[in-house]
């Protein structure tokens, strides 16, 4: 009997094994990429938003704790 063609075939699999492996890895690669794009985008917008929001407290209590002026000089 000739191995030949279960040599042939296993050779095949192989090398579509490989491919496959090969391309799983490239398109991980990137998905990575992608998240780690994200994560970053999201902190940004999250610290952004903190700031903007300790701004608005800041103002409010400034705001809260302000004397009245509406009556001066109108005297």
């Amino acid at each position: 009997m000739s191995y030949l063609p279960t040599y042939v075939v296993l050779a095949a699999g192989l090398l579509v094994l490989i491919l496959l492996a090969v391309q799983t890895i490239r398109v991980l690669r990137q998905f990575r990429r992608t998240l780690s794009m994200v994560a970053t985008n999201t902190q940004d917008r999250t610290g952004l938003l903190r700031a903007r929001s300790a701004a608005l407290r800041v103002a409010v209590a400034q705001r809260r704790d302000a004397p009245e002026t509406s009556n001066i000089g109108n005297d």
